[in-house]
């Protein structure tokens, strides 16, 4: 049996208060300040030091993981080769092409994503887990330039050099199609532009865990594209160390009383020292947050890009799809640009929206517009489109015939 160095650290702790506790009025007293060190003793950051280094890969390569890929017959069913899928091709040569089948697979085993890769160690494996994330942000972003042909487009458009910056991804004829243009905004937490849904991309594939999907159909059929990333909203640098100065700087104190609070100010930089190495052995860094400039929400955020770019496209048509929080997100936008949201926007797709137009104020016209012109698919086993009871006086919710 293996005993863990943080029971180890706490052991003499509890016999102290079995000893005490058998004991008269002023042992009790002893046993509530040790209570109340215990107390003060985060078991959560304790486990910290039993980690090996949160040292991970910063390359799928490095995780010795990828998204698998298979060999497809693009063709006619007579010519079609044994062994290898088929996809009808309307011209009239054949094609061997690989297609992404879009799984992430271990290199070497073929196995899905194992979460529990250390036993006992879920912080640890937690921060793979999240290491490995932002890998996959950052090859979805590649998939939509190279796969789906989307622009990068920086965010705020007048942002200086040295300002934070975010960004959203764009079709080549967004502003220009003069017909349709389609808006997609995914939901709240670690997911970003392109993504639905991270777990479903480690867990899943792919098509179920992007965007991507949406993004070729709707340039397929004649759409311009607008994908928007409201979960961007700062950047992260490390916090500046605080150099507090000296107290004997002050001259017009006493030469004994400056001595004294010199060492009192050491021996308290040394406990603090002596805490900060228990509280965080791995050295992580003390970050702090730099807001976007009017992006630094996912309402901020959705209000900016409908100023900047969506009012200013030619489309006559503009369609969104949200998800969760982004059905939020809109309903915000419609708050506050009611008038302009409804001369341009024809329908809107909510999938398990989070909105509730109650708690955002959300009046009247709002409301009856919705009801004509959104349909909130929400997770049911029931058949698709199948109607599902709601609570609230806005669009219809009906079975997505799946639990998202």
């Amino acid at each position: 049996m293996s005993i863990s160095l943080s029971s180890l650290i706490l052991l003499p702790i509890w016999i102290s208060m079995a000893h005490i506790q058998q004991g008269g009025p002023d042992e009790k007293e002893k046993t509530t300040a040790l209570k109340d060190l215990l107390s003060r003793i985060d078991l959560d950051e304790l486990m910290k030091k039993d980690e090996p280094p949160l040292d991970f890969p910063d390359t799928l390569e490095g995780f010795e993981y990828a998204f698998n890929e298979r060999e497809c017959f693009w063709g006619k069913k007579e010519d079609r080769w044994p062994g290898l899928c088929y996809e009808e091709n309307p011209y009239p040569w054949s094609i061997l092409s690989k297609i992404t089948e879009g799984q992430l697979r271990h290199i070497k085993t073929g196995e899905p994503f194992v979460f529990n890769y250390r036993e006992d160690l879920h912080r640890w494996n937690q921060k793979r887990y999240e290491a490995l994330g932002e890998i996959i942000t950052k090859y979805v972003y590649e998939l939509l330039e190279k796969d789906c042909n989307l622009k990068k487009i920086s965010i705020p458009v007048d942002a200086t050099e040295s300002e934070p910056k975010s960004f959203i991804f764009m079709s080549e004829d967004a502003l220009t199609n003069p017909q349709k243009l389609m808006v997609l905004i995914h939901g709240s937490g670690v997911v970003r532009a392109g993504q639905w849904a991270r777990r479903l991309i480690i867990n899943e594939d792919l098509d179920s865990g992007t965007q991507i999907p949406f993004i070729k159909r709707a340039m397929d059929e004649g759409y311009g594209v607008i994908v928007l990333n409201p979960n961007e909203n700062y950047i992260e640098v490390e916090k500046p160390k605080i150099h507090v100065q000296s107290s004997s700087d002050s001259s017009d104190e006493p030469a004994e009383k400056r001595e004294r609070k010199d060492k009192v100010s050491k021996e308290t930089k040394k406990r603090r020292d002596f805490y900060e190495k228990y509280r965080n052995p791995q050295r992580e860094k003390e970050m702090m947050q730099l807001y976007i400039r009017e992006n630094g929400s996912p309402e901020e955020h959705a209000v900016y890009v409908w100023d900047h770019f969506i009012a200013q496209s030619a489309a006559e048509n503009v369609f969104f799809v949200a998800h969760s929080y982004g059905g939020l997100a809109f309903v915000e936008l419609m708050i506050q640009r009611e008038a302009d949201v409804k001369s341009k926007v024809t329908a809107v797709a909510l999938t398990d929206s989070v909105h509730n137009v109650w708690h955002q104020e959300a009046g009247k016209t709002i409301r009856e517009w919705m009801r004509e012109n959104c349909c909130n698919w929400v997770s049911s086993s029931e058949p698709l489109d199948t109607s599902v009871e709601s609570m609230l006086p806005d669009c219809p919710r009906v079975s997505a015939a799946a639990m998202l």
